[in-house]
């Protein structure tokens, strides 16, 4: 038998026995996984031998016995010891056939589809990409980490702001809801800030107060 080739990157469709019976391989790229599928191939023994156990099942409802049953074995056998040549045949002219849609790529091995192919390289894209391509997509990397870079520094601006002493209460502790820090829960509205302080004497003001109970201070 000749060199088999493709040998991880396909999959068998092959059907021995009913009226489908027949040889078809599916082969995929590598790099993007799109398949192509080889012609389908009728197994002609295994087609009759199932037209033949359908006669003999009906025959058999109606008279029944062991000689109908012997010719369904038979059937079976001839159709059983055709098949592995047939198959080894079919998958020989399906790798042929193949070949022409595919690429192998000479550093990595790999066969690829005549997208994934550097033809001007005579290696796949994955091995050799393509130099304008990657030049586009590393402009875009270029701006995506200068807007990044820019966010980061503004944010740190922002933070001057920020009170960073202030306690903040991310989940309800009356329904566990996620507050992010809201004054009160979206999900039951319970209150979750903190009592206001006295901008005197930091005391805490309750709710609905005009002066702190503390010092007189007015709020």
């Amino acid at each position: 038998m000749n060199e088999i080739y493709f040998s991880n990157n396909y999959r068998d469709l092959c059907e021995q026995h009913g009226t489908g019976a027949g040889f078809q391989f599916e082969f995929s790229c590598s790099r993007c996984y799109d398949t192509w599928r080889s012609e389908f191939e009728p197994f002609r023994t295994g087609q009759a031998a199932s037209w033949i156990n359908k006669g003999v099942n009906a025959a058999w409802s109606l008279l029944g016995g062991s000689a109908t049953n012997g010719i369904s074995n038979a059937a079976d056998g001839l159709a059983g010891a055709s098949w592995g040549s047939g198959r080894d045949a079919a998958f020989q002219r399906a790798i042929g056939n193949a070949q022409q849609h595919f690429h192998r790529c000479a550093r990595c091995t790999h066969y690829v589809c005549a997208r994934c192919w550097n033809a001007a390289q005579g290696l796949c894209l994955g091995c050799a990409p393509d130099t304008a391509a990657e030049a586009q997509a590393a402009q875009q990397r270029g701006l995506n980490d200068a807007v990044t870079q820019n966010a980061y520094n503004h944010g740190q601006n922002q933070a001057q702001t920020f009170d960073v002493t202030t306690p903040r209460q991310l989940v309800c502790p009356q329904c566990n809801a996620e507050t992010h820090g809201t004054p009160f829960c979206p999900g039951c509205g319970y209150r979750l800030a903190q009592p206001p302080q006295c901008t005197s004497c930091h005391a805490e003001v309750p709710a609905n107060s005009a002066f702190c109970p503390s010092c007189g201070t007015r709020r």
